[in-house]
């Protein structure tokens, strides 16, 4: 019986900001398409500043961007595509690098947010509706956006059913845990 070729998301959660650069550059040398190929993840937590992190002093403070702006200067120079910061009410900023990027400005933009109460769950829901614009099945969406509220980075491969083995493999590899499968909604 032959290979089929029907179109999935491969999704890799990383605890580790450099485990999950680690795997782009190894996913772009294997011959992966960069144009398939997306990053997700929160810039920080809660705090005294924009990203909503805390500092004790300038130093820190200096630090701490140098390192954001080291992971993601790598990712957004290897990923040739679409790269962005999204600050969304509730979320705070959200990192994006690839075909996500697109979506979710597409979910922002048609997004209505009228204040107060909404606002958590208004950014929840663009972020939802950027994953679901991208294929991702509604099920599953939830589970995403709670790995990114946990501060943890997201890599989200457009895969056949032929290659997922391959890619699977190599997600897992590199730290991803857990590593979905998840058929693309039409």
């Amino acid at each position: 019986m032959g290979q089929t070729h029907e179109k999935i998301l491969t999704v890799g959660i990383f605890d580790d900001r450099e485990k999950a650069r680690r795997i782009v550059e190894r996913l772009i040398d294997e011959g992966f398409p960069m144009d398939q190929l997306s990053v997700l993840g929160r810039a920080g937590g809660s705090g005294d500043d924009i990203l909503g992190v805390s500092y004790h002093d300038t130093g820190e403070r200096m630090k701490v961007w140098g390192e954001q702006g080291a992971f993601w200067g790598a990712l957004w120079g290897l990923l040739a595509g679409a790269t962005g910061m999204f600050v969304l009410p509730g979320l705070g900023p959200l990192l994006a690098a690839g075909p996500i990027v697109e979506a979710l400005a597409g979910a922002i933009a048609g997004a209505v947010v009228t204040g107060g109460a909404m606002a958590g769950a208004a950014a929840l829901s663009q972020l939802a509706s950027a994953l679901h614009r991208i294929g991702m099945p509604e099920e599953e969406v939830k589970r995403v956006e709670t790995a990114i509220e946990e501060g943890r980075q997201v890599v989200i491969l457009h895969t056949t059913t032929d290659e997922t083995e391959k890619w699977d493999r190599l997600l897992r590899w590199a730290g991803a845990d857990p590593v979905l499968h998840l058929p693309l909604r039409h």
